[in-house]
């Protein structure tokens, strides 16, 4: 019993890591198609617009 270690906080590291590298691959992806969303929005409030 003298060898048992603590994970209790393993876990969380795992979560948190996780997370951290999913955080990184939306600002990826929307820093490589933010233009792209953008202009898809301006077309549709363009067209929205036929005053």
């Amino acid at each position: 019993m003298l060898f048992l270690h603590r994970e209790d906080g393993q876990g969380l590291v795992e979560y948190a890591l996780i997370l951290v590298l999913v955080a990184i691959v939306v600002i990826a992806i929307l820093t490589l198609l933010g233009p792209a969303i953008g202009n898809v929005f301006s077309q549709i409030t363009a067209a929205l617009n036929l005053d």
